[in-house]
């Protein structure tokens, strides 16, 4: 399949009164037509900041260091705000974290959908945008749409809105889709129900979708592969697959032993011991060392590389590495000794 989207070492900063905050440290990514990519990993870790430096939507003191950003082979690192209005017309789009705070709460829903319909196909006739609205309220599961497009957003669910905000991104026809933890606000039936659309829409539209979650439950409905970020670092990649039933990286292999289906009758759920480093002077080598049981020395003196696993899979820790001592890997399924 073609690559839409590569992106290659990127860091990206944020200037503070602490000092400079690397939020995005060497990110090396793709993504290929009609896929879900999964990026997962604890709050704080850069996954939304990593998909805002893309579409160019970080705050004002937020600087992309360096890297590369390309779509469809077009690097974009260097584009000006009206070269990125027109990427996100008519290429890419995103779906926000929180519908109720992403949907303007004094205009009904079928203007705010039909408005972003005009920006992508200008010149379209007042009739042909109602049609086009009301195509895509259905399109996302929002039944009776000619009766409901002139209701405002507090009217709606948790669920309806962000079926809402979708319909909005989709309104361009994009080829990829960045979705910041759609889910999050949502109880678990209409999680599953919005997953659900998602991948539905992906199929029929075949539009690419990067979704950012903290939730591997989330991971195994929707995604097809994934990163787990950590620091500002992609630490391993995979299919859903490799990532679930062949982890490597110790980072991984917590955050699925924190999962309530590997805990046991009577014991305390497992959570990873300590807190992730602060990112304004982060550690000269892993940055999971000082969490890591099977930390080894030179993970506190020098950054791991990707080692391959296989033509899919790849992992940043040391006890990959060849010289590794084998026998100091536990089975992440069992309690540590």
């Amino acid at each position: 399949m073609a690559k839409l989207l590569e992106v290659s070492d990127l860091f990206v900063s944020f200037y503070t009164r602490q000092g400079e905050a690397q939020a995005v440290r060497g990110v090396s990514f793709y993504l290929e037509e009609g896929e879900v990519l999964a990026i997962v990993g604890e709050s704080g870790c850069g996954k939304s900041i990593l998909c805002k430096s893309i579409l160019k939507l970080l705050p004002y003191n937020g600087v992309v260091k360096g890297g590369k950003i390309l779509i469809e082979g077009t690097d974009i690192t260097a584009y000006k705000e009206r070269d990125m209005e027109r990427l996100r017309k008519h290429v890419i789009s995103m779906v926000f974290q929180d519908p109720l705070s992403t949907l303007n709460p004094v205009i009904p829903v079928g203007k705010q959908i039909g408005e972003a319909i005009r920006l992508s196909s200008q010149g379209m006739k007042k009739k042909a945008v109602e049609e086009r609205v009301a195509e895509l309220m259905e399109m996302v599961g929002i039944e009776e749409p000619e009766s409901r497009w002139k209701l405002y957003p507090h009217h709606f669910s948790g669920g309806m809105r962000q079926r809402i905000v979708l319909a909005i991104a989709l309104a361009s026809h994009p080829k990829i889709l960045f979705a910041d933890e759609p889910t999050t606000a949502l109880d678990v039936t209409i999680q599953a129900q919005i997953l659900d659309l998602f991948r539905e829409i992906q199929k029929k539209m075949g539009t690419a979708t990067v979704l950012v979650t903290h939730d591997f439950g989330v991971v195994a409905r929707a995604a097809d592969r994934v990163a787990v970020m950590y620091a500002g670092k992609i630490v391993e990649t995979g299919t859903v697959e490799e990532i679930f039933y062949d982890s490597r990286h110790p980072y991984t292999q917590g955050l699925l032993r924190s999962l309530p289906a590997y805990a046991r009758r009577g014991e305390e759920l497992y959570a990873i011991p300590g807190m992730p480093p602060r990112l304004i002077d982060p550690p000269m080598g892993d940055a999971f060392a000082y969490r890591n049981p099977c930390a080894l020395e030179i993970d506190y003196e020098k950054m791991p590389p990707m080692f391959q696993i296989s033509d899919t899979h790849f992992a940043a820790t040391w006890l990959l590495d060849e010289r590794a001592p084998k026998d100091l890997i536990p089975d992440w399924r069992q309690p540590y000794a």
